[in-house]
């Protein structure tokens, strides 16, 4: 099959116009200007396949169910806009429930469903609880940690923490020994206290801003230390709710072009439609799209997919549309792969044939994983 496009991003450049051509699972070749023969679409933007590294489900199914049938719903609706790899997110949980979970997931990440498995919490400030329920945090205990890295078999990728609470940064430690990525997120910590998560060997902040003390010219926080150390990848919710199109702008300069990465937070109600739903135990309600816990204004995750935080990223980077689509490609595929240690999403001869078809608008028009169409 080969595919000839107005913009082709690679992840690396813009080929304009550009042409793929797929072989089986593989991308067999690519380049610029004039295909080596009569095209079988002629497309407009095509792009690498969307990398969400932090989703807590979709299309009415959690992740926390943890049942195969919540999964491939989620999975489904994530993968029709635009997502080919995607890192299944935990919620707070018991010891015994956090166990099951992650026992069901691994198997998913195995048999190729999900691409891994992130722990958000339960090891999380209660002051910046969000949308978990603060009676399951605690502080991070060796044993459960052990027990919990073990039964996953190397599938968590990521977790993350509140690096002030007892144990916090030997946590960081093991986790890190194990394989995955130490994360800071849901926090109350000072500057040093990041600072030394960060030595520990922390590399990603969560969702930055959003669930973390807040910056102050006197105890600039969690913020301005994971903002300013080179080795650390901050996520941002770039949908319209959870932060502000200046801000986007602001991590943007200051993070570089390779240490953003944008992500969903995406929740049951994300492709579903405004209701009552539930993450983990705690009773959501959407309305206009935004999710909240039931009875408050406390933002819990997003209705968001990634096609949409990417044309955010877009429309609203402040650069000319040709260098904000390969910035937004960057954040949105390159570098959460990168963060994660995820095979890199890079359209490149002999990578997997996972990619993104866009129109004019930057909507998805088709969707190819692992060298097949998804049904749109």
């Amino acid at each position: 099959m080969l595919l000839t496009a107005q913009t082709l991003l690679t992840g690396r450049e813009s080929l304009q116009p550009g042409w793929i051509e797929v072989s089986g699972t593989r991308v067999r070749a690519l380049g610029a200007g004039m295909p080596p023969r009569p095209a079988d679409r002629d497309l407009h933007t095509v792009a690498p396949g969307f990398v969400d590294t932090h989703s807590h489900g979709g299309g009415g199914s959690d992740f926390s169910a943890a049942t195969r049938a919540d999964t491939v719903a989620a999975t489904d609706l994530h993968r029709r806009h635009g997502t080919t790899s995607l890192v299944a997110s935990l919620v707070s949980a018991g010891p015994a429930d956090l166990l099951h979970q992650v026992e069901v997931l691994a198997g998913q990440v195995r048999d190729g469903l999900i691409a891994g498995v992130h722990l958000e919490g339960p090891w999380l400030a209660v002051q910046r609880c969000g949308a978990h329920d603060p009676v399951l945090l605690r502080d991070p205990d060796p044993g459960e940690l052990e027990t919990v890295l073990r039964a996953s078999g190397g599938t968590i990728r990521m977790v993350t923490l509140a690096p002030e609470r007892n144990g916090g940064v030997a946590a960081i430690e093991r986790i890190v020994a194990a394989g995955a990525v130490a994360a800071v997120g849901h926090t109350e910590a000072t500057y040093e206290q990041t600072r030394a998560a960060i030595d520990a060997g922390a590399t990603v902040g969560t969702h930055l801003f959003n669930a973390m003390r807040s910056i102050h010219h006197r105890e600039p926080g969690p913020v301005i230390a994971l903002l300013e150390d080179p080795q650390v990848t901050v996520e941002l919710i770039a949908d319209g709710v959870h932060i502000d199109a200046a801000l986007y702008r602001h991590v943007t300069r200051a993070a570089g072009p390779d240490r953003l990465s944008l992500i969903t937070d995406a929740m049951a109600a994300t492709g579903a439609g405004d209701g009552r739903y539930r993450i983990g135990r705690m009773d959501v309600e959407v309305a206009g799209g935004v999710a909240s816990l039931a009875g408050t204004a406390t933002i819990a995750g997003s209705t968001a997919t990634m096609d949409r935080v990417f044309r955010f990223a877009v429309a609203h980077s402040g650069l000319p549309r040709d260098e904000a689509l390969l910035v937004a490609v960057r954040q949105s595929s390159m570098n959460p792969a990168r963060a994660l240690g995820l095979p890199s999403p890079e359209l490149a001869v002999g990578a997997r044939a996972d990619l993104v078809v866009l129109d004019a608008d930057l909507a998805v028009v088709d969707v190819l994983h692992d060298g097949t169409w998804v049904p749109r």
